[in-house]
């Protein structure tokens, strides 16, 4: 017995803030999921484990168990590895996005340290057209103030 897709649980609270709630629940087809309560068809990980189970200790062929839990081939291959890497822990979905301020490599952070030398009124606005005429990219002025705080914090010498 499945929850219908519409109805909110107090799990699918603590499922999304971990980046583990499953969207679409209705994709999974194991009759596990379908026909136990203990199986949770909006857990990722539980899925994701279950799939990894299948085939390695049920038997089942990777397509199979790809199109049994919602998956594609190749991202069964990525749940394995990941799994295979990181354990349990591995099952969890990676937080999106750049994991850091890969704009802001070392040449664009000491242009910036050596323009505030020169002079240090220059504003962020100032300082964001001068970066993307020099290096030709476009940055937020909150990404340099935060790019100077790290800086300072590490305890690089900043002019301002």
């Amino acid at each position: 017995m499945t929850p219908s897709r519409n109805s909110i649980r107090p799990k699918d609270n603590t499922l999304r803030t971990h980046r583990s709630l499953n969207p679409h629940p209705e994709k999974i087809t194991d009759d596990l999921f379908r026909r136990s309560e203990f199986f949770d068809p909006r857990d990722l990980a539980q899925i994701k484990y279950e799939m990894l189970r299948r085939v390695t200790k049920d038997g089942w062929s990777v397509a199979q168990a790809a199109r049994a839990f919602g998956f594609s081939r190749h991202g069964f291959y990525r749940v394995r590895e990941a799994f295979q890497q990181h354990g349990m822990v591995g099952l969890q979905r990676e937080r999106p996005g750049p994991r850091r301020a890969h704009k802001f490599t070392d040449a664009v952070m000491d242009f910036v340290e050596e323009q505030l030398a020169k002079d240090p009124a220059l504003t962020t606005v100032r300082l964001r057209q001068m970066i993307e005429e020099r290096f030709e990219v476009s940055v937020h002025r909150r990404s340099i103030e935060r790019s100077l705080a790290r800086r300072r914090k590490k305890g690089r010498n900043t002019a301002r």
